[in-house]
């Protein structure tokens, strides 16, 4: 990977890959369809970066890194095919950075990104510098992806196209295991076949959230500690309370008090990811006192419940959701920040395919807010579907909703929603984190 050509280098994962290449000292170069705003810092690390597709750019290139988002009629990948250049999945380019360190890495259907960083925090807390390449963008500019000192080398598992079983990590954490990308794996039992698959790549021992049916599966197919509320579990979370402010829990590991943890982040989700990074992290032997320090200092990473601003009295928030699990976990957390006020959100539904198989879980878990408008679906890598659009998903919401596909005047639609010491939210994975500082706009005139 001397000379390395990523395909869609802005997308969250291949960027992540590219910076630690860079931070090795290697050349890197790429194209997206689009002037991002991670292209110019992947720019300003030194890197060649193009806006659109040619098959020029791929010239020289050792290797070229490509993704599932990757078309298969993209110009620089045909071109790569007719020159011979050895072409990688990007999960696989990742798998090769991982020799000579002893990898770690975070799986689950939902909170992949938050205990991925919460670990590295705890890592970090430790004296350690440990490599990492994360879904998100942790808070303070860490960026996505860091080449370190340290022996670890920290990885989020993506398993939306199987391809996370290249890893074969020393440990690993599995947060939770329920079905989703059935566009890729068809059924939930082979979705749940996956992680089976994955786990038994692990070469030393397996992190599981033993609260969660699909994860608490996992004990059994080999070394597995467990964290959770249960009182089965390795590293129970006692007292556990949330708030506004954010959530804290005494740790108790195999009968003896690690001592409290005080979370700058609120949810009972977010709590139990920190148990499980803090099980893995004092497995691997790093001081617990060290570790909960770390984990303390976790500031959040972009996305995950993301402040945007606050104008007019009402606080704007962004959030990565697009599964019914994850909607309901934040807004539930969400609900604790609201207060006395009420709960605004936006949701646009990600992907034709999850839309008609969760349509109707997602109308329930919407409905733990006040007031919801649902966009229209953000297709990604799909074509769109007969019958398949967000107001699917709006029939199935109890509490008043609006279905709004002209995403121009869903701005207004929000502000006539809302008041002093409400609480927004845009949910989603696609482009509707763009309408958050748009809605701050109209308030502040308003």
């Amino acid at each position: 990977m001397s000379r390395t050509h990523f395909v869609g280098i802005a997308g969250i994962g291949m960027s992540a890959v590219a910076r630690v290449l860079l931070a090795r000292g290697l050349e890197v170069s790429g194209s997206d369809s689009a002037d991002f705003p991670v292209v110019a810092e992947l720019r300003a690390l030194g890197a060649t970066v193009h806006v659109g597709y040619d098959a020029a750019h791929i010239r020289g290139a050792a290797t070229v890194v490509v993704s599932s988002a990757t078309k298969a009629d993209n110009a620089e990948l045909l071109a790569a095919g007719l020159a011979g250049t050895r072409v990688l999945h990007r999960s696989v380019a990742l798998a090769e950075l991982l020799t000579g360190h002893r990898a770690v890495a975070v799986a689950g259907t939902a909170g992949k990104t938050t205990t991925t960083a919460m670990l590295i925090c705890a890592l970090q807390a430790g004296g350690g510098d440990p490599s990492y390449a994360v879904g998100g963008e942790p808070m303070g500019g860490a960026g996505n992806g860091h080449h370190g000192s340290g022996e670890l080398f920290v990885v989020e598992a993506d398993e939306s196209d199987g391809s996370f079983v290249a890893y074969r990590p020393h440990a690993a954490i599995v947060t939770n295991i329920e079905p989703d990308h059935l566009d890729h794996y068809g059924t939930a039992e082979a979705y749940a076949q996956a992680f089976r698959d994955f786990a038994a790549t692990v070469t030393g021992f397996l992190v599981v959230c033993i609260d969660d049916p699909g994860a608490a599966a996992l004990v059994g197919t080999g070394d597995v500690r467990t964290y959770g509320t249960s009182a089965s579990a390795d590293l129970r979370l006692l007292g556990l309370a949330t708030d506004g402010n954010g959530s804290s829990f005494e740790a108790v590991l195999r009968g003896s008090s690690l001592g409290r943890v005080r979370l700058q982040v609120a949810g009972e989700h977010l709590a139990r990811n920190a148990a499980g990074a803090l099980l893995l992290a004092v497995e691997l032997g790093l001081p617990a006192a060290q570790a909960i320090s770390g984990l303390e200092s976790y500031a959040g990473v972009r996305r995950r419940m993301e402040l945007k601003g606050t104008a007019a009295g009402v606080r704007v928030y962004d959030d990565y959701a697009h599964h019914p699990s994850k909607v309901r976990a934040q807004l539930l957390a969400a609900r604790d920040m609201a207060g006395a006020g009420r709960l605004v959100v936006v949701f646009q539904p990600h992907l034709y395919s999850r839309t008609q198989t969760f349509a109707a879980a997602f109308g329930e878990a919407l409905s733990l807010a006040d007031e919801v408008v649902v966009m229209d679906v953000y297709g990604a890598r799909e074509e769109p579907v007969a019958g398949v659009s967000g107001a699917l998903v709006a029939d199935a919401v109890t509490k008043p909703v609006l279905f709004e596909p002209d995403r121009s005047k869903i701005p207004h639609a929000v502000v006539s929603r809302c008041g002093p010491g409400d609480l927004v939210i845009t949910l989603g994975a696609g482009d509707v984190t763009e309408l958050g500082p748009q809605v701050l706009s109209l308030l502040e005139a308003s």
